[in-house]
């Protein structure tokens, strides 16, 4: 375990736990990713490299031998369960986490070398300033509303909720504390800044299952949108158990008064 908490890999997570004020469970392993079936037909449980449960993010930090063949790791002379040597096995279980962890609902995230400040042989010069400012780009999701979920996620965590698997699984993000739980739904930039309003609202209604006052419903939004989604007076949300925050452009966010 030394050896691996000292290793680039331990590096690189460390730099994404920063970036991302959660800590990664190294090495999770899902039930759902297997490998092949040995002799006995027993499947092993692969580990990932770090997975963010807030987030419901997996990075993968894949270093030469995951690209290039490389004989001490490879072991060309020695036959896997998968009936390949282990070069081959490490690419066929690399496509099988590219092919699962999305389709699982997760983001993959896959960081290299060569996205970093690294040697000729791969191996990382640890300038965290550098390395910091790319692996924030690599984990910036495309899309405003990717941003202002991520943002709204980093900003529950910090306030002691729990993300969890939604509900409803067109829920773009549920979360509990103690015995609360929060349904949101999340807009980004947009032209049609009234009619992406009303829709979040009606996403919101037909959620409202539960008659739990302990489950509230939350509306964010980009600070542009706040015009927009105060067309509903502050009193009618009160009475939906509806809150509404706001996603500044640098990621504050801010709750707003009925």
């Amino acid at each position: 375990m030394g050896a691996r908490g000292d290793s680039d890999e331990a590096y690189v997570v460390d730099l994404c736990n920063r970036i991302l004020g959660e800590t990664a469970l190294p090495q999770h392993r899902f039930d759902w990713l297997l490998g092949d079936p040995g002799a006995g037909g027993r499947r092993v449980r692969l580990p990932v490299d770090a997975y963010w449960p807030g987030h419901r993010l997996v990075v993968e930090y894949r270093e030469l031998q995951h690209d290039q063949p490389v004989p001490h790791f490879d072991k060309p002379d020695r036959l896997t369960v998968s009936g390949v040597h282990r070069g081959e096995q490490r690419a066929l279980y690399d496509a099988r986490r590219e092919a699962e962890i999305p389709a699982h609902g997760l983001r993959l995230v896959v960081v290299r070398p060569a996205d970093l400040d690294a040697d000729g042989r791969g191996r990382l010069r640890r300038n965290e300033e550098a390395d910091l400012a790319v692996l924030r780009k690599v984990l910036a999701r495309a899309g405003d509303e990717d941003r202002v979920t991520d943002a709204f996620r980093t900003w529950l965590l910090a306030e002691g909720w729990t993300p969890v698997e939604p509900t409803d699984r067109w829920t773009d993000l549920e979360a509990v504390r103690g015995g609360e739980r929060l349904i949101c739904e999340a807009k980004g930039h947009t032209s049609e800044k009234g009619i992406d309003a009303d829709i979040a609202y009606g996403q919101l209604l037909r959620r409202m299952t539960s008659r739990d006052a302990r489950t509230r419903y939350a509306l964010v939004v980009p600070s542009s949108s706040v015009k927009a989604v105060e067309r509903v007076p502050g009193h009618v949300r009160d009475l939906l158990r509806i809150e509404v925050y706001e996603v500044t452009d640098d990621n504050q966010v801010r709750r707003l008064s009925a």
